[in-house]
Parts: structure tokens; C-alpha cells; sequence
């Protein structure tokens, strides 16, 4: 089985823009391309999850949201970082959804598409319903960056984060990542 690393994408992988639909608008995090090098290098697949509102409510379409999200795919592969897939939930918070985080779904998806161990692998993002949907999912940690929204986050809830790891961007996230897991080597 593999091991995956889960990613938010506005706060986490890139800035945070209420309802991002332009790909000129997206600015990718500082060396979050030599941050998920390192945890792909390392035998982890890469994956996004990310909920996009904005489309439920009539804000853009899923076709803006797929230019977006084929413009971060391709900045980051200058890097030489692949995504093995992005998980995309189009609904409004109000509106059924099957995917939606803090829903687990998403990543029972990619388990059984690409063969993750969830318990080996790791939710990162910058909200409690990234950190929820981890949980939800069986996910070895939960990690909660100060990026985007979770700065704010760690200073209002604290009390809800006591099973999250803490740390400032996807640097610090890949450093601990690759601290904390035991190397699994391939035959």
C-alpha cells in the first residue's frame, strides 16, 4: 500500500482569496514546490482536496475552478511535483454534498483509486474542516498550517486542535512529515 500526503488548497498550497477563480490571481506559497518535492522524493503521493463553494453559489464555474487548479498543477511541475489527482467538492456549505469536508469521502476516493494505506498517510490545510476530514478519514495526523486561515484558527480554537500538529507553512509540514514517518522502501 502507498502513503499519501492530503492537501487544502487556498491557504495551504496557495494564497488565501475569497473565491479564487482567475488563474492569474493564484500566488503559490513560497517554496511549497521544494517542500512537496521532498515528500514525493520520499515515496508519498501527493493529492488535493478542496472545497470550492463558490460554485454552488453561482460565484464562477467549474471550468474556472479546473483553470485554476491546471495552473498550480502546472507551476508546481517546474518544481517537478505531480499531483496524483484533485478532489474537487463544487457544493455550497447549504447543499447535499458527498465530498465536502469536513466529509472523509474524498479520501476514501483516492484510497481505493490509488491504494493508500490512510493510516500511513497525512490531511494538511489551514481550517478545522481540513483537520476534520483527516480525522474523519482514519489519517495518521492532521496537520494544521499557519497559512491562510490558520494562524487565526490556532489562536481561537486551541482547545479544538489538541490532536493536530501545528506548524508554520509546508516547509515546516514537509520537515515533520518526514521526521515522523518511518521510511518504507520499495523492492
Amino acid at each position: 500500500m502507498n502513503r499519501a500526503v492530503f492537501l487544502d488548497r487556498d491557504g495551504t498550497l496557495i494564497a488565501e482569496k475569497n473565491y479564487l477563480h482567475r488563474p492569474e490571481d493564484v500566488d503559490i506559497f513560497p517554496g511549497a514546490g521544494a517542500a512537496l518535492k521532498r515528500l514525493a522524493d520520499a515515496g508519498f503521493k501527493l493529492l488535493v482536496v478542496t472545497n470550492q463553494s463558490g460554485i454552488g453559489r453561482g460565484y464562477f464555474t467549474l471550468a474556472d475552478a479546473e483553470r485554476v487548479n491546471e495552473h498550480v498543477r502546472r507551476e508546481l511541475a517546474r518544481d517537478g511535483v505531480r499531483f496524483e489527482k484533485t478532489y474537487l467538492a463544487p457544493e455550497a456549505p447549504d447543499q447535499p454534498s458527498r465530498g465536502r469536508k469536513p466529509s472523509p469521502q474524498f479520501l476514501f476516493d483516492a484510497r481505493d483509486e490509488f491504494d493508500l494505506d490512510l493510516a500511513e498517510s497525512y490531511m494538511v490545510g489551514d481550517k478545522l474542516i481540513d483537520l476534520e476530514c483527516g480525522w474523519n478519514a482514519g489519517v495518521k495526523k492532521s496537520i494544521l498550517v499557519r497559512t491562510g486561515y490558520g494562524a487565526e484558527l490556532e489562536r481561537q480554537s486551541a482547545l479544538e486542535l489538541t490532536r493536530a500538529t501545528i506548524v508554520d507553512g509546508l516547509a515546516e509540514m514537509a520537515e515533520w512529515i518526514l521526521a515522523n514517518s518511518k521510511l518504507i522502501t520499495k523492492n
